[in-house]
């Protein structure tokens, strides 16, 4: 077999999002996880140990290369694109979605104290929210829940990788 260590590297770089262990030892059509996963730790280490413009990183259940968040400037003038941004009202909507998910518009509205059928709406448009079905109660509300681009965007493995209150509160001390 070719270097494993450079079949795993391309199938990374070639994949259009975060590639997980699980599609990855798929592909290669070994049984042996704990080498593809010694694999992807040094791949870890030496794009980290070399500084360049991009690294690899586990976001969202996979493995990507990622750009690093300081050449982020010289990217938006490659690109002639302003970074899309989030309202605050659109940030409070989704932090309420993330930390509390499954939930209705109506749970949101209630921590909120506002209606978010706008910043709702901006959200499944930019896909950091997805509609994850209707509740069975009275009248069945939509549920809403976070999607694998909010853990991408927000550089997140698993929705464990947000802060705890008590963390929000240290910081804040």
């Amino acid at each position: 077999m070719e270097d494993l260590r450079s079949i795993v590297e391309a199938l990374i770089f070639a994949s259009e999002a975060p590639l997980s262990l699980d599609k990855i030892v798929d592909i290669i059509g070994m049984t042996d996880r704990e080498a593809i996963v010694d694999i992807l730790k040094a791949l870890e280490e030496e794009y980290a140990n070399r500084n360049g413009g991009f690294h690899l990183s586990e976001v969202a259940g996979g493995y990507q290369f990622r750009t690093r968040a300081d050449m982020a400037s010289w990217l938006r003038k490659l690109k002639g694109i302003k970074p899309p941004g989030l309202s605050q009202a659109a940030l409070e909507t989704l932090a309420v979605v993330a930390y509390r998910q499954p939930v209705t518009r109506q749970e949101i509205e209630k921590v909120r104290g506002v209606d978010v059928s706008g910043a709702l709406r901006g959200l499944l448009e930019k896909k950091l929210l997805r509609m994850l079905g209707r509740k069975n109660v009275p009248g069945k509300p939509i549920i809403y829940g976070t999607t694998k681009r909010f853990l991408e965007v927000f550089n997140l493995k698993d929705l464990a990788e947000l802060p705890t209150l008590r963390e929000f509160q240290e910081l804040q001390e």
